[in-house]
């Protein structure tokens, strides 16, 4: 099956093939660093890392670019708030994104492009965009001039007309039209700057963008990706600045994320509605809040809440659970061959399945919730298998190796787990074992008060329980 993807600007997925056989070439917008990254930065570039593992899975080789906006009116204020350097603030929060990164088992981008540390190529695109018409310097402010480019508004589907009643022209701006956008804006001697033709300034938010992903990836670049309340005014800007340069499509498919919500509300910094990532990652693991974002198909609203990430946390472990036990019996076989059995037969044929609805859920705009579901078919079978004929399974080193190696290839797009598949299940101390007993012996007295009341005090001792038709089998949590 040939991967499909959705496509933003056409509204419809599409077979992909890439521009340069063999090779991707993904620009995904990185954050503006004026704060700690939140949960609703992570679903993007979660999304993002997950759709750069896919395709390196089909045998691409991928370029990946991520960017940081370092300069912005937000990132001087925090820093004469704070009576700093801007760089400062910068730093401090592009180190905590990458730290959250790490926490997620984000790959790092092949390249981290940050705007100050590409002022010439701005510069040198604003002059291309003046020379074409698209640009004009009005005081010491530079902008674009929309209706110039007559295709705009293509990608969020909006009209010219429809745009200009919201527009207007704020204090200090001398642009010739509302809707005309900053690309270089003339900056006050104490602020940050940089020399240009047009007097000292900076980069509009915009600008840097195209010309970084055009700087790495080509006039036409194969994706181009973040969250889908950047399609209206940053992406629109973005391929109106770099069509109107190159005369090139920009980008051939549009990907972009849906948003993280809570209580209703999109989780951002101006409605105060979001959760830090440091926060959530006191309460939660990484892997747990990586299985919980990947759980939704990236194009969907997806809500955030404590309820939500217990609910991951408790199916993840059910995951863990199964390559524990995969690996514990394998430890029991040793160097043994192990026994052929219909059984096992049985269980190589149900990791086959998981394997092709895995590429198909993959193939189908890059359906990480439908792959997930694949996973747990072949965890299902194996644990009824299992359950079924425990001596067969549990000596067949043939089949036991199939499905580790098959839930190995699924991480591996998935990245699920960051220090690799759980190892087996760990010894138990004699204390918790002697009141999983004492709990049996109450189970089967029909005392079941006892019992719940034993459950509890090895769950407070950080244990896990789990009643199976063999036994109870018990885990640290």
């Amino acid at each position: 099956m040939a991967l499909r993807v959705y496509d933003t600007l056409r509204g419809e997925k599409r077979e992909f093939e890439p521009i340069e056989e063999g090779k991707v070439g993904i620009y995904f917008c990185g954050m503006t660093v004026q704060d700690k990254p939140h949960m609703g930065h992570m679903l993007a570039f979660v999304a993002g890392d997950m759709i750069r593992r896919y395709l390196e899975y089909k045998g691409y080789d991928v370029t990946y670019i991520q960017n940081f906006t370092d300069i912005d009116d937000k990132i001087i204020d925090k820093a004469k708030e704070e009576g700093c350097d801007y760089l400062e603030i910068a730093e401090r929060n592009i180190k905590a994104y990458f730290e959250s990164a790490n926490a997620l088992n984000i790959k790092d981008a092949t390249i981290f492009p940050r705007a100050t540390e590409h002022i010439q190529e701005i510069v040198d695109l604003i002059r291309v965009l003046e020379e074409k018409g698209y640009a004009y310097q009005a005081g010491r402010d530079v902008y674009y001039r929309v209706r110039a480019f007559a295709n705009y508004g293509k990608l969020s589907k909006r009209k010219i007309d429809d745009l200009k009643s919201g527009a207007r022209i704020e204090v200090g701006e001398e642009k010739e039209d509302p809707l005309d956008f900053a690309l270089w804006k003339g900056a006050d001697p104490s602020d940050p700057g940089w020399d240009s033709p047009w007097g000292r300034g900076r980069p509009g938010w915009h600008i840097e963008c195209s010309a970084m992903s055009m700087k790495y990836l080509g006039n036409t670049l194969d994706f181009h990706g973040g969250g889908e309340d950047l399609i209206f005014p940053h992406h629109e800007n973005e391929l109106a600045q770099s069509e109107g340069a190159t005369g090139c499509d920009f980008v051939h498919f549009w990907l972009h994320n849906g948003l993280l919500n809570l209580s209703g509300e999109k989780m951002s910094k101006s409605t105060g509605h979001f959760f830090a990532m440091e926060d959530v990652l006191r309460e939660f693991d990484g892997d747990v809040v990586r299985f919980y974002l990947l759980s939704t198909h990236f194009r969907s609203q997806s809500e955030f809440s404590r309820d939500r990430l217990e609910e991951a946390r408790r199916g993840f472990e059910r995951l863990q659970l199964a390559c524990m036990s995969i690996e514990e019996n394998l430890g029991k076989i040793g160097s043994a061959s192990g026994v052929s059995a219909p059984a096992g037969e049985q269980l190589k044929e149900a990791a086959a399945k998981a394997k092709e609805n895995f590429i198909a859920a993959m193939d189908d705009d890059f359906n990480s919730a439908g792959a997930i579901g694949a996973v747990f078919e072949l965890v299902r079978a194996y644990n009824k298998l299992l359950d079924e004929n425990a001596m067969a399974i549990g000596e067949d080193r043939e089949a036991l190796e199939e499905v580790k190696g098959t839930i190995l290839e699924f991480d591996s797009v998935l990245g699920l787990f960051k220090m690799g598949l759980p190892g087996k299940l760990e010894a138990i101390p004699p204390e918790i074992t002697a009141l999983v007993d004492k709990r049996q012996e109450a189970r089967k007295a029909k005392d079941f008060a006892t019992a719940d009341a034993l459950r509890e005090e090895i769950e407070r001792a950080g244990y896990v329980i789990e009643d199976r038709p063999d036994g109870a089998r018990v885990r640290k949590k």
